[in-house]
């Protein structure tokens, strides 16, 4: 999952439209394809361009590559990191703080209840002195298309009926991709993220890609995977179906 803000230059970003393993990313045509993976740039930089209808989007994620726009005025970018923070759903740590707040029960969850409302607190809750958003319009229309189709999923944490925390993500084979998260009451975001993993494992899902590495992730018990570890994961866990939405957590 990402933080809100980027800060490279889009002006450095070196695009060439030849393999990327000698000149840098990929520029994307309206071809729904997209380069191995292996091909990443060493900042998982792997492809410029393209869009985000849900066929691309879908394709992304099935190839280990997942979209991360600069601005809403600059070309898309797709990364793929050579070390992937991976959660596997059997590894999920839960401090025994946390398991504190989980009894009291001060929260309550649900899924796919407001799907809309997570997204955009996702996309404007504050992260630090820089405010800028990777979670541009586009996305937002082009992720919520994906929850129709029962394909994105969100996770809202509720106290005292106001929304105060939540996640949101794609779901494909036995894989769930987190996107993003945001709290606005202090373990909010983490009884989301628990009551997910648990409802995953009740599933049998295999992993959450978290994406990149954080040190709130690395305490729940995620690891850094080398990408061919990720895509040996991935192809195993799209050989399942997929369980699409919405979902609802059982009482």
């Amino acid at each position: 999952m990402r933080h809100n803000v980027q800060t490279a230059s889009i002006d450095a970003l070196g695009v060439q439209e030849q393999n990327p393993i000698m000149f840098g990313p990929v520029r994307l045509t309206d071809d729904l394809i997209f380069p191995p993976a292996s091909w990443a740039r060493r900042d998982g930089l792997i492809a410029v361009g393209g869009d985000l209808r849900p066929e691309r989007l879908i394709l992304a994620y099935r190839s280990g590559i997942f979209p991360w726009p600069f601005d809403e005025d600059s070309p898309l970018l797709w990364f793929s990191p050579g070390i992937r923070m991976v959660l596997p759903i059997e590894a999920l740590h839960v401090s025994h703080s946390l398991r504190k707040v989980l009894r009291r029960k001060t929260f309550r969850v649900t899924l796919d209840e407001a799907f809309s409302d997570v997204i955009h607190h996702c996309a404007h809750v504050s992260r630090g002195p820089d405010t800028g958003t990777w979670i541009t319009p586009a996305m937002i229309e082009a992720y919520t298309i994906l929850y129709r189709l029962g394909l994105a999923h969100s996770v809202e944490v509720w106290h005292q009926d106001q929304i105060v925390g939540g996640l949101y993500g794609v779901s494909l084979g036995a894989g769930f991709f987190g996107e993003s998260m945001f709290s606005l009451l202090s373990n909010a975001s983490k009884v989301g993220f628990v009551t997910l993993v648990q409802f995953l494992a009740q599933r049998n899902f295999h992993f959450v890609d978290c994406q990149l590495y954080t040190n709130h992730l690395a305490n729940f018990g995620a690891q850094r995977w080398r990408r061919t570890r990720f895509l040996k994961a991935l192809e195993h866990a799209l050989s399942f179906p997929t369980l699409q939405g919405p979902w609802t957590i059982d009482p």
